[in-house]
């Protein structure tokens, strides 16, 4: 067995179940469209519809409103088929909002299509603009040409009035500094709050997060994000993860009430409020709140779908607040909307057998519906194959889906590559692989992992080791250079209630 090519481009988070988004996920439906622009749709619109008026009235024309309206509350094939409609008759802001879609389907075919349909609208709308200028940022294997094209449309997109393009800018300068030898990252966002640019404090917050020195600046990230409360509901979710880290109970409680009063007047999404019930939830980033976590999204789960797969996820994490029939009633809910995230939960309960009996068929079968959308899908899927739990090792087919996870962010399925390659089973022996995968594992910061790559780095002769090395330098070269972390940020990002690429 051959490992595919190393140099093979890596997937983004638009791609994963990321992060995400976020991580992503950063994988919760966008609302989009707040602003209907009559004046975008071509000359031959109007005609269309005026006949369409005279043959049936109004009943049955495409709506955008209720597209808008559908894709708030989760119904996406209401909101593509409205979209569609009007989008066929010319409106450009119409076809945004099918290319949003198609985006968020995590479909390459669909995401290639959306590249063409933003482009066709992106000469009379700034908006498909900057989609098509993030697009370009977050596209995996783009080339310089792609880079500097993304560049030229987010610039021109903010020129025309459009937010939400400094933060893509900012990744796109932070990921591909060799296409930009001249941009300093730090400089140009520094110059953009001089200029007081409002997304200019969220870039350096990206900055931080990107070089691991976000925990350095806690007190600088809440002062940036008090700040732009009231303009970029985003920073909810980071002002939650100051002061949970800060173990700053009270302020976040105080935080918590204002974003609900927000969420009541209808200026903060459902889905800003799932994200702080996450950061709640979450115990890397200090002392939980699970109750008021639960409490947030079961307010929020029946008109935001994706809601029931985190309350499903904090019954995982916090037994005491649920039972295995209640977790079930929830993965089901979130299965009735198509949420891929139920998906892969309910797959890693066959695959761990933590609450229901361990069945390796039943975790397979549930993790292929989320391949494509959840990255983790992956992880786990090369784990069955990979560790024998359907009565052999599928060694080819581990490989393909541990290396997609791994060039997806999950670092734990370097770890994973670099035993297949070093313990051999169900295939031969590579210390070049196992090498190469052993050092992109340290990652983790595992004494497991740094254990395993200092044994393997031992075992090498320098001439080996020499190619090993070379090798790695091409496999970090192809997964660029974000962190986990900034993507996510990246797909939380909003802008006037609309979730980005």
């Amino acid at each position: 067995m051959t490992i595919p090519s190393i140099l093979r481009t890596p997937q983004s988070l638009w791609e994963r179940a990321c992060s995400r988004w976020d991580q992503r996920g950063l994988s919760d439906v966008p609302s989009h469209l707040h602003r209907e622009q009559a004046h975008s749709y071509k000359g031959f619109a109007f005609c269309a519809l005026a006949l369409a008026v005279s043959l049936s009235g109004c009943a049955g024309l495409p709506d955008q409103r209720l597209a808008n309206e559908a894709l708030k509350r989760g119904d996406t094939a209401l909101a593509q088929q409205n979209y569609k409609a009007l989008a066929d008759l010319g409106y450009s802001e119409a076809q945004v909002g099918l290319a949003d879609i198609q985006v968020d389907s995590r479909d390459p075919a669909q995401i290639k299509q959306a590249e063409a349909t933003y482009r066709a609208a992106a000469d009379v709308s700034p908006r498909a603009q900057a989609r098509l200028g993030r697009l370009l940022v977050a596209k995996p294997g783009s080339t310089e040409a792609e880079q500097h094209e993304a560049e030229g449309l987010l610039k021109k997109a903010s020129a025309n009035g459009e937010g939400n393009t400094l933060i893509p800018l900012a990744m796109l300068y932070l990921q591909y500094p060799h296409s930009f030898p001249n941009v300093n990252a730090q400089q140009q966002i520094s110059q953009w709050r001089a200029e007081g640019k409002p997304e200019a404090g969220l870039a350096q917050v990206l900055l931080y997060r990107t070089q691991g020195t976000y925990d350095q600046h806690l007190d600088e990230v809440a002062t940036i994000c008090k700040a732009a409360l009231n303009t970029t509901d985003i920073c909810y979710v980071e002002l939650a993860t100051v002061y949970q880290k800060q173990a700053k109970p009270e302020q976040q409680a105080e935080l918590i009430k204002q974003m609900q009063a927000a969420h009541s007047r209808g200026t903060v999404s459902a889905q800003r409020v799932d994200s702080v019930a996450r950061v709640l939830g979450d115990a890397t980033l200090g002392k939980t709140d699970e109750k008021t976590a639960q409490s947030l999204l079961e307010d929020i789960a029946p008109g935001y779908p994706a809601s029931w797969v985190s309350l499903a996820q904090l019954l995982y994490d916090f037994p005491e607040l649920g039972d295995v029939d209640t977790m079930m009633k929830y993965l089901d809910n979130g299965r009735a909307a198509d949420q891929p995230r139920a998906e892969l939960l309910l797959g890693k309960l066959y695959y761990e057998g933590k609450w229901v009996p361990a069945d390796a068929k039943v975790a397979e079968e549930h993790f292929q519906k989320a391949v494509g959308r959840e990255v983790a899908a992956d992880y786990y899927l090369g784990q069955i194959y990979r560790r024998g739990y359907l009565g052999k090792v599928y060694s080819q087919k581990a490989l393909d889906h541990l290396l997609t996870a791994a060039r997806n962010g999950q670092n734990s399925a370097d770890f994973a590559i670099a035993q297949l390659f070093s313990q051999g089973k169900g295939t031969k022996p590579n210390p070049l692989n196992a090498y190469v995968f052993s050092q992109l594992a340290k990652a983790q910061n595992t004494p497991q992992a740094t254990e395993l790559a200092q044994t393997l780095e031992a075992q090498l002769p320098p001439a080996q080791l020499a190619e090993a090395q070379r090798l790695l330098k091409q496999e970090q070269a192809a997964r660029g250079a974000l962190s986990q972390n900034t993507l996510e940020l990246h797909a939380l990002q909003e802008e006037d209630g609309e979730e980005s690429l």
